[in-house]
């Protein structure tokens, strides 16, 4: 070969070892950062998304509905009691049930939830309302019909030192309270209670009826009690040397049930007697 050639050949390659080449070489593994920045803003856009409100309670649940609930069922109750207590004061006594009161009442448009709780709770647990064999009707706190019941009432009462009866309670016991009182004005006294205005009713008893000498009551009410309670009343009296009764109210007198004698035995048994059909063949010797 020329050598001139040769010479030209290393040169040629030292020249090419001498010059710098940047070389592109592959990656197995794709870059990080192309595939993470779809991630990151699928992220950021996660954590601006808000949560959505929770749903709103039921409107059946809210303070409004059962406060309205509540009102609606006691507005029930109290128009069927004041309809069965009209009943009692216009003379009518026959029980209704429970389905007679409602069309009385206009009220067939209740909700099975008040009804349920008037037929369970509200009606028998009133005490104004009597329940008898599924009827039902209006019970006075005294079973009176005429003046004569009120009558035997205050008497009854004065026999007992149970003291007066209310005005209210005999207006809401007897029909035609007022008229009935009116015919027994001469038979009773009414009383007025300072503290709370309420009157009160007491039997007149005639025995009672006697003529106190004008002297006599200017004494008795010349003597100020005002703010003297009966302990301090009955202090006084003690130093001045008087007695004052102890019990006011009239005492009963408890009779013994009679003690049942037990018969003897003697009585009910049978003597054994002998020799009967010798009667008449014996003789006494005794007086001999």
């Amino acid at each position: 070969m020329d050598p001139a050639l040769l010479k030209e050949r290393e040169l040629f390659k030292k020249r090419a070892i001498a010059q710098p080449v940047v070389e592109n070489r592959k990656t197995k593994n794709p870059p990080k950062h192309n595939n993470a920045a779809p991630f990151k803003n699928k992220n950021k856009s996660k954590s601006n998304q808000k949560a959505p409100p929770p749903p709103p309670p039921p409107a059946s649940f809210s303070k409004q509905n059962s406060s309205h609930q509540s009102q609606s069922k006691f507005a029930a109750l109290a128009k069927i009691v004041q309809h069965l207590k009209q009943l009692h004061f216009d003379g009518d006594s026959h029980s209704l049930t429970f389905q007679e009161i409602l069309d009385e009442t206009n009220q067939l448009d209740l909700t099975s939830t008040v009804k349920q709780w008037l037929i369970i709770e509200a009606l028998p647990l009133n005490p104004k309302i009597l329940l008898s064999n599924g009827k039902y009707s209006f019970k006075p706190l005294f079973n009176i019909r005429n003046k004569n019941g009120l009558l035997k009432l205050l008497r009854n009462y004065d026999d007992q030192g149970r003291g007066g009866i209310y005005l209210d309670d005999v207006r809401e016991s007897l029909p035609h309270a007022d008229k009935c009182m009116a015919l027994l004005d001469d038979q009773m006294y009414t009383v007025t209670r300072p503290v709370d205005k309420k009157v009160v009713l007491f039997y007149k008893d005639a025995d009672y009826e006697f003529q106190v000498e004008p002297e006599f009551q200017q004494l008795w009410r010349s003597i100020p009690v005002d703010g003297l309670d009966e302990d301090k009343v009955s202090a006084y009296l003690k130093k001045q040397r008087i007695v004052g009764m102890q019990d006011n109210g009239v005492k009963r007198r408890v009779l013994a049930a009679p003690n049942k004698r037990k018969r003897s035995q003697k009585q009910n048994k049978k003597v054994k007697r002998h020799n009967d059909h010798l009667g008449d063949i014996l003789e006494d010797y005794s007086e001999k």
